[in-house]
């Protein structure tokens, strides 16, 4: 019986040292934090040890989360949810229930996941549709494009610009009774750098009538140039997104060719013939200063251009919108940037605002400074987090005042 106690003990410890992660003084509910956290960690675990013995690809492994968070599309008393597809992307839409009296806004949603993970049906997705169909009386379109490892760049953004292309429509607009002045374009994480570059691209494409009114980007990834920046070394441990996982997504949405997430691990991917472009990421001169702190920047020195000849994408701003020349920002639309403290693509968001603002176009940041990527994920069962749903409400709150 003693034995069988002190084993239990020991085996509570150990479960416990597992669980605890020490986080930063200001993060709210912090076992919920702990708990996510030490879950998303034992499927990295499990997605490493599966690619090492050749069973699985990581991210086939890391996908389980997103089918175990499948939902089907089920109306409610307030909203009509079907799937279907546009021109031939799967797509979820949210349809206010009853008739309006005037034409309705819409909202095209482009999820998360590095490219690699994630899905309109994913619970946490399907929930905030519906409370954004059903807040704003609009339209809301939630694209499932093509993932990393099968599809590579351009696949993910060719598939959301042909989707956002198409429903601009005149025609369809008209079928969905949309109004064309009140579109808007949202996304979280890799959803955010696809958005961001599918409003830079639109704005000057001339087969494209009708314009956003809106772009928000919630806590999103701009660039693949610099992956020292100060987020990414003050957050590379922090909450559901590593610098690892972060760079392997980036690795991922080009290649499955290891060589490359290793060069970007080390920040040697870019050769120095291409050093004119780190003006545009500079974070020197685009963060403000207390986020600076005693960060020295560089640019990287490495002579190797073999992996920008052999992936041009690296250096292709519909994968890296912070490398836009300063007249492709200018007349974007009304910008909504979310950005978290304890995030690696903290900077990144930052400094597309500092740029954005720079280029003439208004923009409101909503910053936190006490919370970490991801976290208007954590709206269910068992990681429902009260800042998740705040922050949700807060964006919702500021389309419908200004979509």
């Amino acid at each position: 019986m003693a034995s069988k106690s002190l084993c239990f003990v020991l085996l509570s410890v150990l479960v416990a040292y597992y669980i605890y992660k020490p986080l930063p003084d200001n993060i709210e509910e912090k076992w919920k934090v702990m708990l996510m956290d030490a879950t998303f960690r034992s499927l990295g675990h499990l997605s490493t040890l599966a690619e090492m013995f050749g069973m699985k690809h990581y991210m086939d492994v890391m996908m389980l989360l997103t089918f175990a968070e499948h939902t089907e599309p089920v109306s409610d008393d307030n909203v009509i949810v079907k799937d279907t597809s546009l021109i031939n992307v799967p797509v979820r839409l949210y349809m206010p229930k009853g008739k309006s009296n005037t034409l309705r806004r819409a909202v095209i949603f482009i999820h998360g996941g590095g490219w690699c993970l994630g899905s309109a049906a994913m619970k946490p997705y399907d929930l905030q549709s519906k409370q954004a169909a059903h807040v704003l009386n609009a339209i809301i379109v939630s694209i499932d494009y093509r993932l990393a490892p099968k599809f590579h760049f351009p696949d993910q953004f060719n598939d959301v610009y042909d989707v956002v292309k198409f429903f601009l429509q005149e025609e369809v607009l008209k079928k969905y009774s949309v109004d064309r002045n009140r579109i808007a374009v949202s996304g979280d994480s890799a959803g955010g750098n696809l958005a961001a570059a599918v409003a830079q691209m639109l704005l000057h494409d001339p087969e494209v009538n009708v314009k956003l009114k809106i772009q928000v980007l919630i806590y999103p990834v701009l660039q693949s140039l610099d992956l020292n920046t100060p987020s990414y070394k003050e957050n590379a441990n922090m909450p559901l997104l590593s610098k690892t996982l972060m760079v392997r997504f980036w690795s991922e949405y080009y290649t499955t060719d290891r060589s490359l997430f290793e060069a970007m691990m080390s920040n040697k991917h870019i050769p120095s013939q291409d050093a004119h472009l780190y003006k545009y990421v500079n974070w020197s001169t685009l963060l403000p200063e207390n986020l600076k702190k005693n960060h020295v920047y560089t640019v990287p020195d490495n002579q190797n251009a073999f992996f920008v000849k052999k992936y041009p994408g690296l250096l292709d701003v519909r994968a890296s919108p912070l490398l836009a020349e300063d007249e492709m920002l200018t007349g974007l639309p009304l910008t909504y940037v979310i950005t978290c403290m304890y995030d690696v693509l903290r900077d990144d968001g930052i400094m597309y605002v500092s740029r954005l603002r720079k280029a003439g176009v208004h923009v409101v940041h909503e910053h936190y400074d006490n919370t970490f990527h991801g976290i208007i994920l954590m709206n269910t069962w068992p990681f429902d987090i009260s800042l998740s749903h705040r922050v949700v409400d807060n964006y919702l709150n500021w389309l419908d005042a200004n979509l």
